[in-house]
């Protein structure tokens, strides 16, 4: 049996992005011991704050996967990027003791001094692209800097990603491995749902045909190309579709929404913020179009969402995108939204064409499962065992 251990700090209440892909990991982890033998456990470390208030409980979105072992550990040692970790998990050694697989899943691992450690890189945003990064989120590099003195082996998401790494930090080959990532959708998740009483609960009439964006409203998703692209499509093409966004808002979204507001089509540009996963799965399986214009992404998760739920898809021809779809989506430049807007005409206006991508789309997306993601996963953690 191999007892393994999943950092949980980056779950919170709604979880996307690394938060998304920690929780779909466990679960599926989980589901999997069983068969497999091992032994799945979590460890937080909640914020000084929280830890202060008490407030040091699992999160209440993996309460459902029972049993689940969990230790909070004191403050985010993190922060300390040292050996200090090992102050306090001396102090919880029954729990860590027969530990073999420790593993950080957002751009660190704690320097425990038992098992292997294994690092989940999700992407080189920050360095490849600076001015697209927070300050937070540019320490990273430092941070995995000193995770690599101790880490046994990186997962990451595509061969894309995998060579930035080999290239910024010198990483050895064999110490990468790559696991694919997976919707929260099935093919048939909107099968027994009442997508009418659904739509009821979304601003918007589905009356209206749309161009579908889901993702954090953030600079590196282009959406302001997006959003000039669209202009474009009004001021040429006869068409009526609006334009829908989904998202959390993410940092610097204000030039996002100016960009928006001096749109002389402001009036069908929608922003729905953040949707239950119900709500965005009926926004996908309406769309015309699904568009994706993304600079750079270490996977990309949107699209294999939209495949599965039945949207054609656009996205860019940059960094990981490709791999992920294959041949099941149009490419664009994201730079070039003229071109954007004459790829999303083609889509919306051709029937055959679109109805091509989505079967291409429904095909590409069952390649990928987060039963496949756990058993990747653990074929990566016997490399180092």
């Amino acid at each position: 049996m191999v007892k393994i251990l999943v950092d949980c700090s980056s779950i919170r209440d709604r979880p996307s992005g690394v938060a998304f892909y920690t929780y779909n990991l466990i679960k599926a982890l989980k589901a999997n011991d069983s068969s497999t033998s091992n032994s799945i456990g979590v460890y937080r470390q909640p914020s000084f704050k929280h830890w202060l208030t008490n407030n040091r409980d699992i999160p209440d979105i993996l309460k459902d996967i029972s049993p689940l072992e969990f230790l909070s550990l004191p403050v985010t040692v993190s922060n300390w990027l040292g050996k200090s970790a090992s102050f306090f998990v001396k102090n919880n050694k029954i729990f860590f003791d027969n530990a073999e697989i420790i593993h950080g899943t957002d751009h660190y691992v704690y320097p425990f001094p038992y098992g292997k450690k294994v690092m989940t890189i999700h992407d080189l945003t920050f360095l490849k692209f600076p001015f697209y990064s927070t300050k937070i989120v540019k320490n990273y590099s430092e941070r995995i800097k000193k995770c690599l003195q101790w880490t046994d082996l990186i997962i990451t998401f595509s061969e894309n990603t995998k060579q930035d790494i080999i290239n910024y930090f010198k990483v050895e080959n064999d110490k990468i491995a790559i696991t694919s990532e997976a919707s929260r959708y099935d093919i048939n998740y909107l099968k027994d749902k009442n997508c009418e009483k659904i739509k009821n609960t979304i601003a918007y009439d589905f009356q209206e045909p749309f161009i579908l964006f889901v993702s954090t409203i953030e600079p590196r998703k282009n959406i302001i190309n997006l959003v000039k692209a669209f202009n474009i499509l009004k001021q040429t093409y006869p068409i009526n579709h609006h334009l829908i966004l989904i998202g959390q808002k993410g940092w610097e979204y204000e030039k996002i929404f100016k960009e928006i507001d001096n749109s002389n089509y402001r009036q069908q540009i929608h922003y729905l913020g953040y949707l239950s996963d119900e709500a965005v799965a009926v926004c996908y399986n309406s769309a015309d179009v699904f568009v994706y214009p993304s600079v750079y992404e270490g996977f990309g998760l949107p699209l294999l969402e939209a495949m599965t739920l039945g949207a054609p898809v656009i996205t860019s021809n940059t960094s990981s995108l490709p791999e992920v779809a294959s041949s099941a989506a149009m490419y664009i430049n994201p730079h070039d939204y003229e071109s954007m807007a004459k790829t999303i005409y083609e889509v919306i206006s051709q029937p055959d064409l679109r109805e091509d991508l989505i079967i291409r789309g429904k095909n590409r997306a069952k390649l990928y499962s987060w039963k496949t993601v756990a058993e990747e996963t653990l074929k990566a953690y016997k490399l180092v065992l």
